[in-house]
């Protein structure tokens, strides 16, 4: 079991995580000890490439591939940033993680910045993980009194300084080139790209930033294998995932299980399925940064490949479940005010049509919504779409809106119909 939970072996829910010592005894750092004196930093970022390990942070993108975009030649300090920002409403999987078991992740960023050769790497932790920060901070005192951080790392001749940000926080601060700038001490905006973070990054340095998640997963490649990674999934994505479920189930919480688990399995198996006397009305699947999905969407793979087959996306993996008690129209009100509230103000684009749209939801919810404001959510989310504004924030948050109004649209007529909510 524990070798198909990886990432979750070592927690134990209510009480403290393994120290150093006992992290030591369950098998933790023998894969810094295993790349650092037989494999070159190449060697390991080719088996990270070769477990199709993809970005758990919501874009997907293969982390090999990623780390491969940092030049063996480029120079030096080079810097690793951990993004542990985690703000997307209703997200906790990272949390879980960090609380749970700091040395892994600890123990996966020494593995990535080995491969990149960096110099320096930050965990950017978002500052209402009191908890998470405060384990963290031990597990990394405890990692160089063992020497596996700081200078000369296992008579290598390579060094590393790991430094905890507790940044701020806000959801921009999830966008890469956002996060680099508020690690500078500047506004989170986003930065134009080109220049991309691995050749002009932190202070105009190469850089490369990482999810939590992802990292966590990179001890368990180096030590099985990436064949073994592979055969954990139930598709050609490797690995597990830690899925979340919050809403009216039995059981909300978060879970791992093989990357490619139906949605169906993981509300009904391990979310316990629905609360007696609520039916399931919808969900988002990966956050609220994606579009619904409709009951008869149940047994699609929980991956990125099959929820984009079905007009979705596999996000963060956090399923939020609409119950047939709650207005999907204040789902959405409720979402794109928060997108609003979070917009940097860059572009004109991201402020102004996620504060327009968000009073036009509030206008049906309240009685006052009318059906020729229909087109004009439907323009938004044609227009708030990629090389429209500088950075995808505006484009996510129109993934629950323009499928909501696409699935829900005899919700907002009988809005606008009885100028009530009727779900109140």
């Amino acid at each position: 079991m524990e070798m198909e939970r990886p990432l979750t072996r070592n927690i134990r829910p209510g009480q403290e995580p393994l120290d150093i010592q006992a992290y030591q005894a369950a098998g933790g750092y023998q894969a810094v000890h295993k790349a650092i004196k037989n494999m070159t930093p190449q060697q390991v970022i080719d088996e990270v490439k070769a477990s199709n390990l993809l970005g758990r942070g919501g874009a997907g993108f293969p982390a090999g591939v990623k780390w491969g975009f940092v030049s063996p030649q480029a120079p030096h300090p080079r810097y690793l940033i951990i993004n542990a920002d985690e703000m997307e409403p209703a997200t906790f999987k990272d949390r879980y993680l960090m609380e749970g078991d700091p040395h892994q992740l600890i123990e996966g960023i020494i593995l990535a910045a080995y491969a990149l050769q960096a110099d320096v790497a930050y965990i950017f932790l978002r500052w209402e993980y009191k908890l998470a920060a405060q384990r963290l901070r031990k597990a990394i005192a405890e990692a160089y009194q063992r020497g596996y951080l700081g200078r000369n790392i296992l008579d290598s001749g390579w060094s590393l300084e790991l430094r905890l940000h507790v940044s701020a926080g806000r959801y921009m601060c999830g966008e890469e080139t956002g996060l680099l700038n508020a690690l500078e001490g500047k506004r989170a905006n986003p930065r134009n790209k080109p220049p991309f973070p691995a050749t002009v990054g932190l202070w105009g340095r190469p850089s490369n930033v990482n999810n939590v998640e992802t990292i966590c997963n990179v001890p368990h490649i180096i030590n099985n294998g990436s064949a073994w990674f592979l055969s954990l999934s139930r598709t050609d994505e490797g690995g597990t995932k830690i899925y979340g479920a919050s809403g009216r189930v039995k059981r909300p919480g978060a879970f791992e299980a093989p990357m490619g688990t139906p949605l169906r399995e993981i509300l009904e198996d391990y979310a316990g399925g629905m609360q007696d006397g609520y039916k399931l009305r919808a969900i988002l699947p990966g956050g609220a940064s994606t579009a619904f999905v409709l009951p008869e969407h149940m047994d699609t793979p929980m991956d990125f490949k099959n929820m984009a087959k079905i007009g979705s996306s596999l996000g963060t993996g956090t399923i939020m479940v609409v119950d047939d008690h709650t207005c999907p129209i204040g789902v959405m009100e409720n979402l794109e005010h928060f997108f609003a509230q979070e917009s940097c103000g860059w572009c004109t684009p991201c402020w102004a049509g996620l504060r327009w749209s968000a009073r036009i939801l509030k206008s049906f919810e309240e009685g006052e919504g009318r059906m020729e404001d229909l087109p004009i959510l439907e323009d938004h989310s044609h227009r708030l779409i990629p090389g429209t504004t500088y950075c995808a924030l505006a484009t996510v948050a129109m993934n629950p809106l323009s499928s909501g109004v696409r699935y829900f649209r005899d919700e907002f007529e009988r809005h606008a119909r009885e100028h009530r909510c009727p779900w109140r």
